[in-house]
């Protein structure tokens, strides 16, 4: 038993009269002790759980961000003109709507920036699809790649996928608590946050309630984090949503002074409305989107687009949102997001010997 880690747990878990935070340092402390298994997994778990109670603080969570920075693993910068972009998206997958993640990242690196995402296998609560099993249905196979070759097709391709259990198995050694407590931990707002990339970035952080959006920008304050955009997405993801106002915000500077504007976008209002499309058949879906990275009209291809167009402005590489759709529609029916895909599968290796067809 860590006697440490026991003064951290005594601190959070006391009741709402006594409960003390932990400095930055401690809640570092504190995950550095959780991830390397120093503390019990008695320890771990009341931790957990205590803290889910009682929602961590901006400090905090900084702490633990610096943590992950310390043990986690790490991208060296690659040659690119501007930022990385870096997607954090729910690691417990989805379950109710499409994954659109994989595909704004090949549109986005279709025309030229480079995207980083990152995630494991499926992970309780929610047990959704991960990006990891709709890569492996694409047929690209991130799990055979080590963390160097990730960042040589990050640089070649402008794709890379970071996967927690091969890259980082101290944060997947604790996984398995999220099904022993019930609840995603605070610790899984660290998903939303974090990135491995040590280059210049442009963090996206989805999210779903606004204190949470709030935690993030004042944590971020804490560590010097200018360039970043949150985005109240489809199921906590940075997947934009057609059926309702696009909610979120982007920080950055400009001219020399640090900026938040807050972002309020309505997909009916540009001509692209649509309904956000339900959850499929793993190999369905996947058949689905490649027929529309090959240019195949519909609502998938609209939605692509709409996310695509989207994030195409937020990394300043169209200058508004319309612009940044039309060029998405074009690449689309250029064939190039699909073309980058088979690029992906020869580089990285494929998955499944022959992509399903839809019948």
């Amino acid at each position: 038993m860590s006697e440490i880690f026991r003064d951290y747990l005594k601190k959070v878990g006391s009741g709402r009269h006594t409960r003390r935070s932990l400095t930055r340092a401690e809640a570092a402390d504190a995950a550095r002790l959780m991830l390397t298994g120093v503390a019990t997994p008695a320890q771990i778990g009341a931790f957990l759980i205590a803290h889910r109670i009682a929602r961590p603080l901006p400090e905090e969570l900084a702490g633990f961000l610096d943590a992950y920075d310390e043990l986690g693993p790490a991208i060296a910068p690659i040659a690119v003109d501007g930022p990385v972009m870096a997607f954090g998206i729910p690691y417990d997958g989805r379950s109710r709507t499409v994954p659109l993640g994989i595909a704004t990242a090949l549109v986005l690196a279709a025309a030229g920036q480079p995207v980083l995402l990152h995630g494991g296998d499926r992970v309780a609560t929610k047990y959704g699809l991960p990006l990891v099993e709709l890569w492996d249905a694409l047929g690209v196979d991130w799990r055979s790649q080590d963390l160097a070759a990730t960042r040589t097709t990050l640089e070649t391709c402008g794709v890379g996928f970071m996967y927690l259990r091969r890259d980082f198995p101290l944060a997947q050694g604790l996984m398995g608590y999220r099904d022993d407590i019930g609840k995603r931990p605070p610790l899984a707002t660290l998903e939303l946050m974090w990135s491995p990339y040590q280059g210049r970035q442009r963090i996206v952080c989805g999210f779903v309630h606004p204190p949470t959006e709030v935690m993030m920008r004042e944590a971020f304050a804490l560590r010097g984090t200018v360039d970043f955009v949150t985005i109240k997405g489809l199921e906590g993801s940075c997947d934009a949503p057609r059926e309702r106002t696009v909610i979120g915000g982007i920080n950055r500077l400009v001219e020399g002074s640090e900026q938040f504007e807050r972002l309020r976008l309505s997909a009916r209002s540009l001509g692209i409305e649509g309904p956000d499309l339900p959850l499929a058949d793993t190999a369905i879906l996947a058949a689905a989107l490649r027929s529309a990275l090959e240019g195949e009209p519909g609502p998938l291809a609209d939605a692509i687009a709409w996310n695509g167009g989207l994030y195409l402005w937020l990394a300043q590489r169209a200058e508004s949102v319309e612009a940044g759709i039309a060029q998405a529609r074009s690449l689309l029916a250029a064939g190039a997001p699909a073309a980058l895909l088979q690029r992906l599968r020869a580089e990285v290796g494929s998955a499944i010997a022959e992509p399903v067809k839809l019948s």
